[in-house]
């Protein structure tokens, strides 16, 4: 099966190209940079420097190299400059155009097309578990809204599709909560951390499994992926990998309002219910902690 694999110099896109390397697929693997740039792991794999937001590349790329299935890890993740005037239009260009023209192609040549969103498309009321099904959407940020609009061009487009909301993301290969939160714990005695936003980590060595998984399967539709072990807040997360690490900073639990830093609303409930993977035969992500015992002894911090 050859896979082209869109965002390989970000967290998830790095992962699911080393992922299919470890299986022994034929994978592609493109960005907007001039070269992948990321760890050794994923170099010897072909890379194709495009722009998403650009139809006539995409046709042109896909078309000319005919993959079996393509996995869009590609989207514009930060999501306080989202918020910024300035960069709707940059925002919208990659989290929706850039879907759109991936998945029409997709359709056109008969491959197979995995969508990557978020808990953000919902507003996060309650404290029940979203499901994998529910049509509640009530994005309370920008990057929330133009993700929600790409699985509905996935969803409109594309017949066979995989549609995977996550939360939580950290992995080795770029910036996350776990890195900064580490660096921080280093360099002073002690931290702030929000406690009453609550969902679960995802790992993404761990998901680029369930993903490439996906490729064997007929079973399409939407489904959620996050690390089992229990539905946590930010605080408990931090708490949970400095004890790991070693480190004695104390954290200190803060409401989202006092943190009061960030541009762009969070929902405070970001719970996801993952049952339907299992109930379709996927396997469910490990335990987070787990995880996080792996990622801190991979990623050599």
């Amino acid at each position: 099966m050859r896979v082209f694999v869109t965002g390989v110099n970000g967290q998830l896109g790095h992962d699911v190209l080393a992922e299919l390397r470890r299986r022994g697929m034929e994978a592609i693997g493109s960005g907007s940079g001039e070269a992948y740039t990321a760890a050794d792991s994923g170099r010897e794999c072909p890379y194709v420097r495009l722009d998403i937001t650009d139809s006539s590349a995409v046709e042109k790329t896909l078309t000319s190299l005919q993959p079996d299935a393509v996995i869009h890890c590609s989207a514009w993740t930060a999501v306080d400059a989202a918020e910024e005037e300035e960069n709707r239009p940059r925002v919208y260009a990659l989290n929706v155009t850039g879907t759109e023209n991936l998945a029409g192609v997709s359709e056109s040549i008969g491959a197979k097309f995995v969508y990557l969103s978020t808990d953000y498309v919902f507003g996060g009321a309650g404290s029940e578990p979203f499901s994998a099904d529910c049509r509640e959407f009530a994005p309370l940020n920008y990057y929330g809204e133009t993700k929600l609009q790409g699985e509905e061009a996935v969803r409109r487009i594309c017949r066979r599709s995989f549609i995977v909301r996550t939360s939580w993301v950290f992995g080795i290969n770029g910036i996350n909560f776990v890195k900064t939160m580490l660096r921080a714990g280093k360099n002073r005695s002690s931290v702030r951390v929000v406690n009453d936003q609550i969902g679960a980590p995802t790992y993404t060595r761990d998901l680029a499994v369930l993903l490439c998984d996906m490729l064997g399967s007929e079973h399409y539709g939407t489904y959620h992926a996050t690390n089992e072990g229990g539905f946590i807040s930010w605080y408990d997360f931090c708490r949970e990998f400095y004890r790991q690490y070693g480190l004695s900073t104390e954290v200190i639990p803060v409401t989202t309002e006092e943190y009061g830093l960030s541009r762009a609303a969070r929902p405070k409930n970001s719970r996801l219910n993952t049952e339907k993977l299992k109930a379709n035969g996927f396997h469910p992500l490990p335990d987070w902690r787990d995880a996080v015992a792996r990622f801190l002894k991979e990623a050599e911090i």
